[in-house]
């Protein structure tokens, strides 16, 4: 198993009020180059959370630190103009909470973060860990 130091939360970056699934950030992910999709966990606007990559797997969603990280990404993250937005509903916030409280209990050491901690973007559009 890989050493976790760090859990990294992402939004998929796309409008408000649309659903995409696993099968799409794949299809995208793949387009990019990656070999799969590169989140590990991904919470949908209904609030069901989806396995990308198993997290004994290392992910690619956060340049320099996917080797020590688990990547959880939640569908949503702009307006309808395309511009950032925390756009989580009330399931989406439900679901991501009780997933890292568990992970949180699964990995004690890691810390975490928001994609903009590491990267010059909005990701995952809202305060990380201070809305946690």
């Amino acid at each position: 198993m890989r050493t976790i130091k760090e859990i990294i939360l992402h939004c998929s970056a796309t409008p408000e009020g649309k659903d995409y699934t696993v099968a799409d950030i794949d299809r995208w992910h793949r387009e990019r180059g990656f070999k799969k999709v590169g989140y590990h966990y991904i919470i949908y606007r209904d609030g069901s959370v989806h396995i990308g990559r198993p997290v004994n797997e290392t992910g690619a969603h956060c340049e320099k630190h996917n080797s020590f990280s688990i990547g959880v990404c939640y569908i949503g993250g702009l307006s309808a103009n395309g511009k950032p937005k925390d756009t989580r509903t009330p399931e989406q916030k439900d679901s991501l909470r009780a997933l890292l409280e568990q992970l949180r209990e699964d990995y004690p050491q890691a810390k975490l973060y928001g994609h903009y901690h590491f990267a010059n973007k909005s990701c995952p559009c809202f305060k990380v860990p201070e809305e946690i």
